[in-house]
């Protein structure tokens, strides 16, 4: 779809993510342990609003509707009903609308798109936060709740661990199909890894990656999966980060922008964006991600764009083959080639299509509500110069976000256009 009514990203806010591996996280062993603890899913999205109205100077009284993407609040944190735990950030967000969405780990995205649709029934003010805790419970039971994302009376039994097994398995057929090795799929990890090194807000900031450790399964690297089937073809360094944290963007109408005494100039455009949905438990092919390629490719085409003109992209790389398996949905690649790409340094950080550059899901981190909101907000920091050592070293105008819920089951494009 393109907006009828022009909708702007007007502001932006990130907390740090953070989980085990983060030099601020609270585990046995760290010296805060037993004086503090980790913040709670209620502060995380507090602390993210706050963020984004006090930094950038938002009159709260202003904003009309508000959207916040969560997936399993109510299972690692007991809480649900997080729109009206919006309120609690600010006071002055009393009395507007807000409402929680759920789409597994499109949450935001899908926030993002109630947003711009609220825009184009006549609001001109929205905002839209992410935000997720998971890390309140032992990893097998954690596995468990994420396994809500899928098919559960069908693919629950796949393995403990629910949704690795379910990527695993795409990673099993397109080796078979295309001859992938295990070594390629670890140029995805450390190319996360080094993003998120340059990134003082990504899980994964201080932790490093190399090929050889990415490549090899280990005591510290484990195939990890009980399923005989899948085992060999998922290690831990495949896999996005458990992590807290939360996202915000305020999304605005160019009469908005006015109320809000933001210029175009301070603002990202939504050119278009794409939201599709197929049916849980119902993967077609393995080899394609095509909810994936029927959002991009709605975006793409209504913004009279092809995917070569992308110059930056934020993807949903929860596993390393997600990553490459959405370079080839997009159209960054031919099917079977998406290898050719990272292998080239092209979706690096100073190649001619960088992918992921603040760390992806794999080192950046996935709270999981919050992630949809996150690619758009990096989007926005890369086109307006924030992301400091991670910054792209020329000037981009055109990017892309491909927000993914469960085994490619909904997925949410955005292209964004920066109107300075």
């Amino acid at each position: 779809m393109r907006p009828i009514r022009p909708v702007y990203i007007a502001a932006q806010a990130l907390t740090p993510f953070i989980g085990k591996g983060h030099p601020d996280f609270i585990l046995k062993g760290h010296p805060d342990f037993g004086q503090r603890d980790n913040p709670t899913l209620e502060e995380h999205l507090a602390n993210v609003v706050r963020q984004l109205l006090t930094e950038n100077d938002i009159d709260p009284s202003l904003i009309q509707r508000g959207y916040v993407g969560n997936f399993a609040g109510e299972l690692f944190s007991s809480q649900g009903f997080l729109g009206a735990m919006l309120a609690r950030a600010d006071e002055r967000l009393s009395g507007i609308g807000c409402a929680r969405v759920e789409a597994a780990c499109a949450s935001g995205g899908v926030g993002i798109v109630g947003a711009i649709e609220a825009i184009q029934a006549g609001l001109d003010v929205v905002i839209v936060a992410g935000a997720e805790v998971q890390t309140t419970v032992r990893p097998r039971e954690g596995a468990d709740y994420l396994a809500r994302a899928s098919h559960y009376a069908t693919e629950r039994s796949i393995d403990d661990f629910t949704f690795p097994a379910l990527l695993a398995r795409r990673a099993k057929a397109y080796k078979a199909a295309y001859g992938l090795t295990d070594r390629d799929l670890a140029h995805f990890s450390v190319k996360a890894y080094a993003n998120a090194n340059r990134n003082p807000l990504a899980h994964m900031h201080t932790v490093k990656m190399t090929l050889e450790q990415a490549a090899t399964a280990s005591e510290t690297n484990p195939n990890f999966l009980q399923n005989p089937e899948l085992k060999d073809h998922l290690r831990v360094s495949d896999c996005s980060q458990v992590s807290d944290g939360a996202a915000a963007v305020i999304l605005a109408s160019a009469e908005g922008l006015q109320k809000l005494g933001r210029s175009l100039v301070q603002s990202v455009q939504v050119r278009s964006y794409g939201f599709a949905t197929n049916p849980l438990g119902q993967v077609k092919d393995l080899l394609r991600l095509d909810t994936t390629a029927s959002a991009a490719g709605e975006a793409l085409r209504d913004a009279g764009l092809t995917p070569q003109e992308v110059q930056v992209a934020e993807v949903h790389d929860c596993f390393t083959i997600a990553e490459l398996m959405m370079y080839e949905a997009i159209g960054f690649a031919e099917q079977g080639h998406g290898i050719e790409l990272i292998r080239s340094g092209r979706t690096s950080i100073e190649g001619d299509i960088p992918v992921n550059a603040g760390g992806g899901l794999v080192g950046f981190g996935h709270p999981v509500g919050a992630t949809g909101v996150k690619q758009a907000a990096e989007i926005y920091r890369q086109m307006k110069g924030l992301c400091g050592e991670y910054q792209i070293p020329r000037e981009v105008h055109t990017g892309l976000t491909a927000n993914m819920g469960g085994d490619d089951r909904t997925v949410v494009s955005l292209v964004l256009e920066n109107v300075s």
